[in-house]
This record gives structure tokens, C-alpha cells and sequence, in this order.
């Protein structure tokens, strides 16, 4: 005679809903569900439990006074760290940046607040700082000129911070080079994909042949891109180049100098030229 086993298991946890919900209920909320999730960054402060208006005379005191009040009990450091999330996440949004690198920078601020490593500073420069950094680390880097505009923060403040953010957490960032900013800057101009391809060669050929020696990847690549702008039909001068870079004009124009006598070289084979490169600007 053949014997069958039967297995029984038990939910001991039950995840179903505290509330019965119908279809035909037009609310706005969902109570399917119960409270936020609990943020692993702070330390249980978001937390809470609300307490219902009281209804009755049970409910208040012989002054009319309610006996059971909501009490907010979140510690000075939690609410630095909300204020600080909260700061990075309207930067980030007003840049357009995903959340994984939001959630990067919130870590990043996370750490260096516990370690009570930047005494002294402003939570608002260091939020900004890590922002920066978490741009870096994602691959996605943006400049201090762009951090700086949807920050409260100097620029020269924000760098500050940097670097003693990398000394404090002991780690460190990719090095950014030309091709990092050009997609976004060529975009930003409105330049067709032919000057930003002939822009990208004509930085990467101007490190490569050491033509531009202690110059920073953002002024290479302003400057390059006025060059193959100027050599096509969609010009753009150099304030307007400067205005999306973030850099001087007087800093495009000294790349600029130091790449225009071996123009020839730069320039892509396949490249259109519109204007000749004898008839290019000498600066």
C-alpha cells in the first residue's frame, strides 16, 4: 500500500494588508500598507507613531487640553543627516541626476558625519562636496562650476572640502579626461555629432602628442570643441563654449594657442572641413 506524505507549512508572519481595500474606493492614499520604510542611514528616527485626534471629553484634560500628544523625538544627528539628505537630493534633482548616485552621496555624507571627520565645516559644503564626488565615482562627473550653481556653497569651498573628504575616508577618484564632458557640452551648444566626434579626437590627440601640458581635461576640451566648431559650418564662440564649461574665455584661449600650430595634426582624417585651417582664428 502506497503512503503519501503531506507537508504542511505555516506563514508565521502574515504580509498581507491591515486594512480591506474595494475597488470601488476612489482615495487617494493606499492603506493597504502601514508607514515608510525604515531608512538604513538614520538611526530609527524616522520611525514614528502617529496618535489620533481624540474624540469625547475622555480625551481631553479639566484645561481642554488633548492627554495624548504626538511627540517628535529626533536626535540633533538625525536631523542633520535629514537636512543634509534632503539638500543633496534638491541638487541632484535640479542637475538631473539619478538616485544611485544620490543614494552614493548620501552614504558618502553618512560616513563622514559619523566619523566626525570635517569638524568645522558646513553640512551644506560637505553635502555639496559629496555630491561632486559620488558624480566621480559613478562615472557621470560633473565640474565644481556645476556643483557650485545648484549649491549655496563658493566653489573654492567645495574643493576644500573634497579633498579633505578623500583624506578622511581614505579613498580616492577617477581621474576625469576630455571625454567626460564633451557628449554633455557639445549637446549643451547644440553642435551636430560630426564636431563633437572631431572635437573628441582633436583632445585626445592634443594629450596624446603632450601639447598641452598641465592644462585641466575641461579647458582641452572647451578649446577643442571651439576649434572644430570654427572649422565647420556651426560656429560657436569662445564665451559661448566658456558659458556651458564653466571655464574663462582667457582659459580656452590659451588651449586654444598652444593646439593651433599643429592643427593639422589634431583634426580627424575624414573631417569636412567648412573653413580651412589656414583661415582659422590665430587665438
Amino acid at each position: 500500500m502506497r503512503k503519501t506524505l503531506i507537508l504542511l507549512t505555516f506563514r508565521v508572519i502574515d504580509v498581507g494588508s491591515e486594512w480591506r481595500t474595494f475597488s470601488n474606493e476612489k482615495a487617494g492614499t493606499d492603506p493597504s500598507r502601514v508607514g515608510g520604510p525604515e531608512n538604513p542611514l538614520l538611526n530609527g528616527s524616522d520611525l514614528t507613531t502617529i496618535i489620533g485626534g481624540g474624540r469625547g471629553d475622555a480625551a481631553f484634560d479639566e484645561f481642554g487640553v488633548a492627554k495624548y500628544q504626538n511627540r517628535r523625538a529626533i536626535s540633533s544627528a538625525d536631523r542633520a543627516l535629514m537636512n543634509a539628505f534632503k539638500e543633496i537630493n534638491q541638487m541632484a534633482d535640479r542637475i538631473n541626476l539619478p538616485k544611485t548616485i544620490v543614494d552614493r552621496a548620501n552614504n558618502l555624507f553618512k560616513m563622514v558625519h559619523d566619523g566626525k571627520n570635517l569638524k568645522g565645516r558646513s553640512n551644506d559644503a560637505i553635502a555639496s562636496a559629496c555630491l561632486y564626488i559620488a558624480c566621480r565615482q559613478e562615472g557621470v562627473p560633473r565640474t565644481f562650476k556645476e556643483i557650485c550653481a545648484v549649491s549655496k556653497i563658493s566653489k573654492k569651498e567645495i574643493g576644500r572640502c573634497f579633498k579633505l573628504i578623500l583624506k578622511a575616508l581614505d579613498t580616492s577618484v577617477e581621474l576625469i579626461t576630455t571625454g567626460d564632458f564633451m557628449s554633455r557640452f557639445c549637446s549643451n551648444l547644440g553642435l551636430p555629432n560630426s564636431v563633437q566626434k572631431a572635437a573628441t579626437a582633436i583632445a585626445r590627440a592634443a594629450v596624446d602628442l603632450d601639447i598641452v601640458p598641465g592644462r585641466s581635461p575641461i579647458s582641452v576640451a572647451a578649446a577643442a570643441i571651439y576649434m572644430a566648431s570654427q572649422a565647420s559650418e556651426v560656429k560657436r564662440s569662445q564665451k559661448e563654449i566658456g558659458d556651458v564649461a564653466g571655464v574663462a574665455d582667457v582659459t580656452i584661449r590659451q588651449s586654444y594657442k598652444l593646439m593651433y600650430p599643429r592643427a593639422e595634426e589634431l583634426f580627424p582624417k575624414d573631417f569636412k572641413f567648412f573653413t580651412p585651417i589656414e583661415q582659422l582664428p590665430l587665438a
